[in-house]
């Protein structure tokens, strides 16, 4: 009988270290403190055992694919395909965080109003917020042209993430080779709460893509010059109105820049013509950003106090640490490589290495422990990985690493957190979406009761109802939350459901007056109505109550959904 080979060995090895690493997690899960898909809350019950399986046979496949010599052709397509497809296994995860009220609302706007009222109106009219304009603008286009349904939210979503992955592979293409830019982007797989930030209609994930476009599009213009320059700078622009974050992140392109000028002149075209396109490319950012920002300036200005004010001071009550980030949250392989990577860069005295590693750095000295703040850095993360990865030498090594890192990542999302986000009380808003989508009724009276020393104002649960309906809501907002609550919630990480105001759209009258049926949204199915609600609904009977609880979240949602009573007034 034939020994096992070396690379058999090693391939052995890197099987029973990712089946290791995850007991290693799974028992040490209380040191997870992530705000959303905690690993204590997540693994429960035969939870465990499942992703042990999954991960088990990723194995095995990665196995495979690691010993067999094969060559991946199209590597671009493959990432794309392969990103795209893992994402919309995600698809049927409820809205599980309350920021989307307010991109919904932004866009639907656009999409009622029209595009000239959004620009005009937006920080007036519609509330925004820290928000910036460019993502609910998009949003507003695809409900505008192709409809409002969630799920071409993410199928756009879903595109821009694999265009991530594309990107990121690009990028790495253009500072080292093909290899690294695939890697890199093939880790970005391997980051299991990724996964469940695609589908939801949020900004963090299009921010990234903007930030790696303007990243990829900044190098290929200092390489190459040309029309490219433009688009690098329009590039730049985008990124800044995706989110405020982003301006921090920016930053590299000012590490890109110094790079490029030590480093390319000698190659290239001069010192001189790499200055000339470095001020283009700013000059062409620059130009529109002013623009846009002046005719803005009160909004931006408002919106600059108030992160100064609160948002900055409550990223240290509303963090998570940086051990669930990335040891729990990423895989501890993409992890491992991407500090190797920092010996590997400094061995070779490789100064582009510092474009990928400035944003990872950042995140670290500047303590931005709120992962969902991270996202945009995960790209440079992965990148950074990907190169401490190409410094081992066997590719079958490589190929194995690699496919165990995304493999059990996937098993980790698929199998855990999405069963766990399908039971957090956000999913009655779903459940209750699709229950009124198959009644006859075109509309639909909403009530909101609000319980005392809640954190949560309820009235922004009412657009994420739209976000699941297709009947007309009717909404007579009033706001009933007492000076005790709002001192209360001065300083919680959901302050901004206090400034809620009831868009125009929700206050149409409902005609004629026998075809509309009524939700009522409240904390529990078993709080009691109060008397003006009980005098709205006389005449009507609970059809159906959805009140799946989590019992771990402070705000729970719960709706109630009634109909008239044949013959009732």
């Amino acid at each position: 009988m034939r020994s096992p080979s070396k690379n058999q060995l090693r391939l052995f090895f890197i099987s029973g270290l990712t089946l290791l690493t995850y007991l290693a997690l799974y028992h040490a899960r209380s040191l997870d403190d992530d705000r959303l898909t905690r690993w204590g809350w997540c693994f429960h019950g035969r939870v465990a055992a499942s992703v042990f399986v999954g991960i088990a046979i990723g194995v095995v496949v990665s196995y495979f694919l690691a010993a067999a010599p094969i060559r991946i052709r199209h590597r671009p397509a493959v990432l794309f395909v392969l990103a795209f497809i893992a994402s919309s296994f995600f698809w049927p995860e409820p809205e599980v965080i309350v920021d989307a009220s307010r991109y919904f609302t932004q866009a639907k706007h656009f999409e009622l109003y029209g595009i000239r009222y959004f620009i005009e109106e937006w920080g007036r009219e519609i509330e925004v917020w820290t928000d910036m304009p460019l993502v609910p603008f998009l949003y507003g286009i695809i409900f505008r042209v192709i409809g409002e349904v969630r799920v071409y939210v993410q199928m756009f979503t879903s595109a821009l993430f694999a265009s991530t992955i594309l990107l990121t592979y690009l990028a790495g293409k253009e500072l080292w080779d093909e290899e690294v830019g695939f890697y890199g982007g093939l880790f970005l797989l391997g980051m299991p709460y990724l996964y469940t930030q695609v589908p939801l209609m949020l900004v963090d994930v299009p921010s990234a893509f903007f930030l790696m476009l303007a990243v990829y599009l900044v190098i290929r213009a200092l390489k190459q010059g040309g029309a490219t320059v433009l688009f690098a700078g329009f590039a730049i622009f985008l990124a800044f109105f995706s989110k405020y974050s982003t301006w921090l992140m920016l930053s590299v392109i000012g590490v890109i820049a110094a790079v490029y000028m030590t480093e390319e002149p000698t190659k290239n075209s001069g010192r001189r013509e790499m200055f000339y396109r470095i001020g283009y490319i700013v000059l062409c950012a620059v130009v529109p950003i002013v623009v846009v920002f002046l005719y803005k300036f009160g909004v931006f200005s408002e919106q600059m106090h108030l992160l100064i004010a609160y948002q900055k001071p409550g990223l240290k009550r509303w963090g998570e640490s940086f051990l669930s980030t990335f040891l729990f949250q990423i895989h501890p392989f993409v992890t491992a490589l991407a500090l190797f990577s920092v010996y590997a860069a400094a061995r070779k005295k490789d100064r582009k290495y510092i474009i990928i590693v400035w944003l990872v750095a950042l995140i670290v000295l500047l303590q931005i422990k709120r992962i969902r703040y991270s996202i945009m850095v995960f790209p440079m993360l992965s990148l950074a990985a990907s190169y401490g990865l190409c410094a081992i030498k066997e590719a079958g090594v490589r190929r194995g690493i690699a496919a165990c890192a995304v493999t059990s990542s996937f098993a980790v999302a698929l199998l855990a957190y999405l069963p766990f986000l399908q039971t957090v009380s956000a999913v009655n808003i779903k459940e209750a979406g699709t229950f009124l989508n198959e009644t006859k009724e075109p509309n639909v009276e909403v009530f909101t009761l609000t319980s005392a020393g809640t954190p949560v104002n309820p009235a922004v649960s009412v657009p994420l109802l739209d976000m699941f309906t297709d009947k007309h809501i009717v909404y007579d907002y009033r706001n009933a939350l007492s000076p005790a609550d709002r001192a209360a919630i001065a300083a919680s990480s959901l302050r901004f459901t206090l400034e809620y105001r009831n868009p125009p759209y929700y206050l149409c009258g409902i005609q004629p007056e026998n075809d509309f049926s009524a939700a009522v949204i409240s904390e529990r199915v078993s709080d009691p109505l109060p008397p003006e609600v009980r005098e709205n609904l006389t005449g009507f009977r609970l059809v159906k109550s959805f009140g799946t609880s989590e019992r771990i979240f402070r705000y729970q949602t719960s709706v109630r959904v009634y109909k008239k009573i044949e013959g009732g007034k």
